[in-house]
């Protein structure tokens, strides 16, 4: 299937609180919705107002911000958490049912049955009240198929908007996400949601492979942050989906992506992650010879994604032992000094020589560099 839809419904200020060094404070969490909101994103998911006294304030302060992202929370499917959310002023409302055998018997104990009464009563009185909601299968991956399948049509009928899969202990494969989002698919007109934990290192890949199988929103947060290992961090799905299908992401202010995971990272306490697509400090950085002089030809040649679209500039390093001629003419040129190839091949051998033991600064390279233009 060809991806004719992505929408971000970003969930930092609601799973991002479950990572462990995270504890935003009300200004903290209007940051982060101003900085979300600013680049595009359709939804701002928050905690559910009744996990404690200043999560239901921070929820209305984040709601009464000027803003275009509408605003969700995370509630249990009851009538008494929905009434609550509503109360906030929400745009809408994410509930969710554990319907694997796990949580059936370790979480709520109820039955299939009992969830799909309770589900349907949930979605006919929000909708009364004219604000959006999505129903979620919680542990999706491991719920019977034809029990998921109940649930959806159930809820699906009941006039949900969006039905949520969630792999919420990271145990799905691309290919099964793939199979079981191309079933709902196939089973309901709604809208559908995709949040995938990173416990086995797959959630972008099974992201995107719910999004190619007609899931129509992923859930992501800044980082990645989120329970455990984290969800789909929102600078890896754009990354993939970009691409991809570069026309999806054309609507988003890419250039924000990296100062989003500088402020989060400030707040958490971690660093922005070495290999995060994008954001990270060496994400567009280039070292070795032979791709610095392919890159510096054309930069596709080792790049799928162009810097210059998030704000970003490429590196070429040069003062290392792995370094190329072509690396040095390109930061000599940047300084204004031209040698002939046969004194840059020189200059080459001697800062490898140099490198050797220790990697040479790029002062110390470009004082290198004017000191043998003075005597050429």
């Amino acid at each position: 299937m060809t991806i004719t839809r992505f929408e971000i419904v970003d969930s930092t200020l609601r799973e991002g609180e479950q990572f462990g060094p995270a504890h935003f404070t009300t200004d903290d969490k209007l940051s982060i919705a101003r900085g979300l909101d600013a680049f595009g994103v359709e939804f701002i998911e928050m905690t559910s107002p009744l996990a404690s006294p200043q999560s239901a304030a921070d929820l209305r302060a984040v709601v009464a911000m000027p803003r275009r992202a509408r605003v969700l929370t995370h509630v249990r499917c009851t009538l008494d958490d929905v009434a609550r959310a509503v109360d906030c002023g929400v745009d809408g409302v994410n509930v969710l049912f554990g319907t694997s055998a796990w949580l059936q018997n370790h979480s709520h104990g109820r039955s299939i049955d009992a969830i799909i009464e309770e589900a349907v009563a949930v979605v006919g009185w929000v909708r009364s009240q004219g604000v959006e909601i999505r129903f979620s299968c919680e542990d999706s991956f491991r719920t019977d198929p034809a029990e998921l399948g109940r649930v959806y049509a159930a809820v699906a009928a009941a006039g949900v908007d969006r039905v949520g899969l969630a792999d919420t202990v990271g145990i799905a494969t691309p290919n099964q996400v793939a199979e079981v989002t191309a079933q709902v698919r196939a089973a309901v007109t709604c809208d559908i949601e995709f949040h995938a934990h990173d416990d086995a290192g797959c959630a972008v890949a099974n992201a995107f492979s719910a999004l190619d199988a007609g899931a129509t929103h992923i859930d992501t947060t800044i980082l990645g942050i989120g329970e455990r290992n984290g969800i789909v961090p929102l600078s890896a799905i754009i990354a993939r989906v970009m691409t991809i299908a570069p026309d999806l992401v054309a609507n988003y202010h890419l250039e924000l992506l990296a100062g989003l995971d500088e402020m989060v990272s400030s707040m958490v306490g971690v660093p922005v992650p070495f290999n995060a697509p994008i954001t990270g400090a060496h994400a567009f950085s280039h070292k070795a010879g032979m791709h610095t002089k392919a890159v510096l030809s054309d930069p596709g040649s080792y790049e799928i994604l162009d810097p210059a679209h998030f704000g970003r500039t490429r590196q070429i390093m040069s003062g290392h032992r792995l370094t190329g001629w072509n690396a040095l003419r390109h930061r000599a040129g940047e300084l204004g000094l031209r040698f002939d190839e046969d004194r840059l091949r020189e200059l080459t051998i001697e800062v490898k020589r140099r490198a050797d033991v220790r990697p040479i600064e790029s002062a110390e390279l470009d004082d290198m560099l004017r000191a043998s233009a003075a005597i050429q």
